[in-house]
């Protein structure tokens, strides 16, 4: 900071200036439309940096959870209906500031709560500026929070150092970086945002806002959108699972699932959108919102609340491919599926089924090939594959190694221990990469992403000798488009069609680059934006080029409409296999068919797996009362991908193209140097 403002904030206000020029299409000189002195103290953050340093300052002279005298009479008043539309700039800072230290204050005590109760509640004595409060730290196997546990754990260090020490130094940038888009949600979504050239942009907030609406929908904790919350799903699928274990005589077939399921869910239900904070937690002080909203710290952060959403949704996706790893009936009601289609008697696939085997088809089929013969080979052909005591070694290898060294859920949800679930989400895939794109292995990089695309593109260029036309070198990411069917002359189109294969392999001749129809030129990937004209900004510079391409693909994994995998409420989707699979018992029991008196009853070897035996004759023998019944129930109800979303509806692929292009007015637009 001092560096930058030359050692003194205040005398450096006036010495930033940004000119607007407008240059017609026809002109060679530029004409100048505005100019402004940049407000040195947003642009750069030191409101942000002085109001956290203050905060840490104030909290360490008593370390009681409460501001002291002076800071309180500061921060005591803060509205958060205070109408910032007419208030004057230093009655908007004065608020700002307020809500910082308050929001600050909370988020501390939630997240040292854990060490404080048990000093002061069972006599233990810790001390809290020895504490390890990182993510790696022993404390971090209880939850307190979602979404924000790093940034939580740097702030509650700093904050429980002793009083006097100096930790300017330990204030780094990206935490500083981190509090001011944790600031700005709050006060965008109050109408107030930032603007280099316009300074403060005000207009009136959004009547309908509410930053809790979509954890509320991820949990639905009062069951009022049927078949999409997360809370009452995994009610209705423990009652599901006992039943399972019922049939097949084993009591505990599933206590370790149904452990895990419950445990996820009551931390969610304590501490995801609400927590145990809001009702008192004893000897902690309550929060610094009591007075108008005692659930202030998720309640006013829209920021909390949306990463608070997306380590959630991670963590269901993990947790539900752990169990579908352990449990017969998805592969095998995929398996069932595909042959009831091949073979007629479904005439239409089913949406849900048919979406899943699209999906996760290199986790359903041996090379990810779907089969249209032969369909109990394939079926035993994936499970042998995965089942050889070489690959059963290295699983329990690995999930040993994993056990031993997981601090948090996310270890023990690692999808690389499966058998047969290995795909990753997007969240998941850049979690594990540490949020560093170029760390993600092309292994595990969807070939029709735009991470897949950028990644062909740094593809090298050979030519084939034996047809001389330019083609990729084979390297995982290149062989797994292949394996979809992707030819090569597709292949060039994708890494080319935003003008990505000439930026990231400058070296590339242009005689190399595919040809482009009549008329076209590079660089084709353009939205249009609300006023009609095209926008490029996305792909200007390569950093801002890559960045957008992620967030085109992250915006599809969570609620887009092309491959929104983190989208679907997955314990809800177990339970339609589980109801699926009853309802076929059900009927051939009714009507003794011979494959399942086989399967149920008759053959003490396939007793022990009834469902799977059941697939394995029904795929072999193709009985056809048995598969007549099948495909009945498969049928009647017709389930959907939509059927289970969390959201109210998916974006279109309009509606992520106008986010894309920045389809808002510039008023709106909240800059950060």
């Amino acid at each position: 900071m001092k560096t930058i403002t030359r050692g003194d904030p205040e005398k450096a206000q006036g010495n930033f200036h940004l000119t607007l020029h407008r240059i017609g299409p026809s002109d060679d000189k530029a004409e100048k439309v505005q100019e402004t002195d940049i407000d040195v103290k947003e642009q750069f953050m030191i409101h942000t940096y002085w109001n956290l340093l203050d905060f840490i300052t104030d909290f360490q002279h008593t370390h009681s959870g409460k501001p002291t005298g002076r800071v309180l009479a500061e921060v005591r008043d803060w509205d958060p209906n205070f109408n910032l539309q007419q208030a004057t700039k230093e009655q908007r800072m004065k608020w700002r500031r307020a809500y910082t230290i308050n929001w600050l204050y909370d988020l501390v005590n939630v997240f040292s709560a854990i060490v404080v109760q048990r000093n002061t509640m069972k006599g233990q004595n810790w001390k809290l500026d020895t504490v390890d409060w990182s993510v790696n730290g022993p404390w971090n196997k209880h939850r307190r929070l979602f979404g924000l546990n790093e940034f939580a754990g740097e702030i509650t260090t700093l904050a429980m150092q002793k009083a006097g020490t100096n930790i300017r130094q330990r204030i780094l940038p990206h935490t500083v970086f981190q509090l001011c888009c944790i600031v700005d949600s709050l006060t965008v979504s109050r109408g107030w945002s930032l603007n280099t050239l316009r300074g403060h942009v005000l207009i009136p907030p959004a009547p309908r806002y509410r930053p809790r609406r979509d954890v509320d929908l991820l949990l639905d904790h009062e069951n009022e959108r049927i078949l999409h919350g997360y809370c009452h799903a995994v009610d209705a699928l423990v009652q599901f699972l006992e039943n399972d274990s019922m049939l097949h005589g084993n009591p505990t077939r599933h206590e370790n699932q149904t452990e895990m399921l419950k445990e996820l869910r009551d931390d969610f239900v304590d501490w995801l959108g609400e927590s145990k904070y809001m009702h008192g937690l004893t000897t902690i002080p309550p929060s610094r919102f009591s007075s108008i909203n005692s659930n202030g710290l998720w309640g006013y952060s829209p920021f909390l609340c949306g990463v608070g959403l997306m380590e959630a949704l991670e963590l269901t996706y993990g947790i539900n491919f752990l169990f579908w790893d352990r449990m017969p009936e998805p592969m095998c009601a995929i398996h069932l599926h595909n042959m009831l289609v091949q073979k007629g008697y479904i005439s239409e696939q089913v949406g849900l089924y048919a979406s899943l085997q699209q999906f996760f088809k290199d986790a359903l089929f041996v090379d990810g090939k779907v089969p249209t013969f032969g369909f109990v080979d394939s079926f035993a052909a994936v499970c042998n594959e995965t089942g050889s005591r070489r690959a059963v070694f290295q699983r329990r290898a690995l999930r040993r190694n994993i056990g031993q060294t997981a601090v948090d859920l996310h270890g023990l949800f690692d999808t690389n221990v499966n058998r047969f679930f290995k795909q990753k989400s997007l969240l998941m895939l850049y979690r594990k990469a540490d949020w560093l794109p170029e760390k993600v292995p092309d292994e595990e990089v969807n070939p029709m992403s735009m991470l897949g695309a950028i990644r062909i593109g740094q593809t090298k260029l050979i030519k084939d000798p034996a047809t001389g036309k330019i083609v990729f070198e084979n390297s995982p990411i290149v062989n797994r488009a292949r394996s979809f069917g992707v030819d090569e002359a597709t292949l060039l189109n994708m890494a080319s069609a935003s003008s990505m294969l000439k930026d990231l392999n400058p070296d590339i001749p242009e005689s190399l680059l595919p040809p482009l129809p009549e008329g076209g030129t590079r660089g084709s990937f353009q939205w249009k934006n609300r006023r009609g004209t095209s926008d490029n900004g996305i792909l200007n510079g390569r950093e801002n080029n890559v960045l957008n391409l992620l967030k085109y693909d992250l915006i599809h994994d969570v609620c887009g409409e092309g491959g929104p995998l983190s989208s679907l409420n997955y314990v809800w989707v177990t339970i339609e296999f589980m109801l699926l699979f009853s309802r076929i018992e059900n009927e051939l029991k009714r009507l003794r068919n011979p494959l399942w008196v086989r399967a149920y009853e008759e053959d003490p070897f396939l007793t022990r797996e009834k469902r799977a035996s059941l697939t394995m004759l029904a795929l072999a023998m193709e009985d056809d009362e048995c598969l007549r019944v099948m495909a009945e129930m498969f049928q009647n109800p017709r389930a959907g991908w939509m059927q289970h979303i969390y959201w109210e509806e998916l974006d279109d692929e309009d509606k992520v193209k106008s986010f894309m292009a920045g389809d808002v007015d510039d008023g709106l637009l909240c800059t950060v140097m």
